[in-house]
């Protein structure tokens, strides 16, 4: 916007960028993000629960796997209710 004597009118050569064209890529990053990080924190935590519990890779495994399925999981759910909104 430019101001010119008290009125404000927009200036031809800037230009707005919407947000909701980028929403998508957005919410994908964010997933896998969400992702990376889940995965990785139920691994750990199932690395010390191995160390423990002396099992070797059972829980580390289980929960890594646990961590990926409901994230994506989850993932799916939000784009399915997202195609019935548009």
């Amino acid at each position: 916007m430019v101001k010119e004597e008290g009125a404000m009118i927009p200036a031809p050569h800037v230009k707005r960028y919407d947000l909701t064209t980028y929403s998508g890529i957005l919410m994908l990053s964010a997933w896998g993000f969400t992702i990376v990080i889940a995965s990785f924190v139920f691994l750990y935590v199932g690395y010390l629960l191995d160390r423990l519990l002396g099992t070797s890779p059972n829980f580390m495994f289980g929960l890594f796997f646990l961590a990926l399925f409901t994230s994506i999981g989850k993932l799916y759910q939000e784009a399915w209710h997202k195609k019935e909104d548009v």
